[in-house]
């Protein structure tokens, strides 16, 4: 683990982590996705889909054996205790994953390491990570965002803006914060600032 600087990066959902993760990439830093991860511990059959099917539904997964992930996220989104559940399933198998990803990008000599996850505090990757970054925006900038992203109703976006942590624990809880509120170029600049101090 010490052989190379792990970096977590996350953030509130519609803030344009995707997109640092992205240009992180394009920089150089080998980069392993947790939603990458999750697809796979969601593949029909799986100890973790069968566990989620027991705690929402058989029905979120269709005739064909597919996720029906809108379902799950409706049902998972519906209250705090609900997306705790879900995460208290599906964390340990991604863990696990995660472990494994690591121990094949040192191998391959990755010298830095970004853990994209959006719930990287949630499921405590926090602490095999040196450093941790937190993308954020603004309620309403993420709002809009998600709806256009997702194609989804304003109610479940709000709805899972309020499933996730808030502004104020991921100012406390990382060493950099990069702010999306405006356009794509003043982003990249500070994205470009935070690989310089990544690379210190």
């Amino acid at each position: 683990m010490k052989k190379c600087k792990i970096i977590g990066l996350t953030g509130q959902s519609g803030a344009g982590k995707s997109t640092a993760s992205d240009y992180l990439a394009k920089s150089g830093f080998s980069v392993i996705n947790a939603d990458t991860l999750v697809k796979k511990i969601y593949e029909s059959d799986s100890p973790c889909i069968k566990a989620v099917c027991a705690a929402f539904g058989a029905d979120i997964l269709g005739e064909n054996g597919t996720l029906d992930r809108k379902l799950l996220a409706q049902r998972a989104f519906f209250s705090k205790e609900n997306t705790a559940l879900l995460n208290s399933i599906v964390h340990p198998f991604v863990t696990a994953y995660l472990l494994s990803e690591i121990k094949k990008e040192i191998k391959n000599g990755a010298t830095m390491i970004v853990y994209d996850a959006p719930q990287l505090f949630e499921s405590n990757a926090d602490v095999i990570c040196d450093e941790i970054v937190s993308i954020t925006a603004k309620s309403s900038v993420r709002l809009e965002r998600i709806c256009s992203r997702d194609n989804i109703p304003r109610e479940l976006a709000v709805m899972r803006m309020n499933a996730q942590l808030d502004e104020k624990f991921f100012a406390e809880s990382s060493d950099y914060i990069v702010e999306n509120n405006s356009g794509f170029e003043e982003f990249t600049t500070q994205l470009e600032s935070l690989v310089k101090k990544l690379c210190e």
